[in-house]
């Protein structure tokens, strides 16, 4: 086992190139991630790392183990993962990231329910609206949408990722009447910024018949939180393009209206994804098995669906 750390701790620092932050996604400090990996090459009788004061290199040698252990290492554990499963139950610390609104409205609530029903699962569950790599970052499972899965990752769907314009009654109550797409140039936009880029991503809205247009609001509040942008509107400052999931709770306690609700914007699923193995560790399986069941229960896909909706 003392040799799988060290394995570990390997492959962390050569994905994250340093050790500082390879502690940092273990949970280690970073000299005990460098007496692991000092361990590994002692047992080897090889150097894996250039190091120096200022950069982590893989040597040749580190580069072709790299290679021939990154891609079973998640087998591995997975196996021992289950083989210490307490009484044939899953256990064991479940990591998963999911954003903050997101997580606290339709997640959270369902803890007690699920550590009824796993006892023996820790869950540490990260609160982020950023996309994080689930393997180099070390997460069991992660919810999000609106990008693209990458490679060595499965998903199952929860629902669409759909996102609609809102505002207050009071905002719109000040203008004429919102008919057409064109009419939102003149009105002012509280927009949401890319976690990834920074910036505001050009959105194109459609319809059911098929009709496409870009969005013209003109920029006016910029937040980096999906949640902010509603209460924003809810204070009557502008018109608010914000995903459905966040923007329900709004709508239906009648704070929020939709604008243009023949229009919506489709940025493809909302889905819970998790790392492909041929041994998905029990405490994964349970997770995304009894969130899936009750996405489905709660018809929230349906929901969720700006077109339904």
């Amino acid at each position: 086992m003392e040799t799988l750390n060290s394995i570990e701790c390997f492959v962390r620092a050569a994905e994250a190139g340093s050790f500082s932050e390879a502690a940092r996604r273990l949970g280690l400090t970073p000299a005990a991630v460098g007496k692991n990996v000092a361990k590994l090459e002692a047992q080897a009788g090889v150097r894996l790392f250039h190091r120096s004061t200022r950069s982590l290199a893989l040597t040749e040698a580190g580069q072709r183990f790299l290679a021939e252990v990154s891609g079973g290492l998640g087998t591995i554990q997975a196996a021992i993962a289950n083989l210490s499963n307490a009484d044939g139950e899953p256990s064991g610390t479940l990591r998963v990231s999911m954003g903050n609104a997101f997580g606290m409205t339709y997640i959270v609530p369902l803890l007690e329910r699920f550590l009824q029903r796993y006892p023996h699962i820790s869950p540490d569950w990260h609160f982020d609206n950023r996309t994080v790599d689930l393997i180099s970052e070390n997460f069991d499972a992660a919810i999000g949408g609106g990008f693209d899965i990458p490679p060595g990752v499965v998903a199952r769907e929860l629902g669409p990722a759909h996102r609609v314009l809102v505002a207050s009654t009071r905002y719109l109550e000040q203008r004429a009447a919102i008919v057409m797409p064109s009419e939102l140039s003149e009105c002012d936009g509280i927009l949401v910024r890319s976690p990834q880029t920074g910036r505001v991503r050009p959105w194109t809205l459609r319809n059911r018949a098929g009709q496409q247009v870009s969005i013209d609001l003109r920029q006016h509040i910029t937040m980096s939180d999906p949640d902010a942008v509603c209460r924003i509107a809810e204070m009557g400052l502008g018109i608010a393009l914000t995903s459905l999931p966040h923007a329900l709770p709004y709508l239906e306690k009648g704070t929020l209206v939709r604008v243009l609700p023949d229009w919506y914007v489709d940025a493809g699923m909302l889905a819970l994804y998790f790392p492909a193995q041929n041994l998905m560790p029990a405490k994964t399986r349970a997770f995304v098995d009894f969130v899936v069941t009750h996405f489905r229960e709660a018809k929230l896909a349906q929901r969720f669906s700006a077109i339904e909706a």
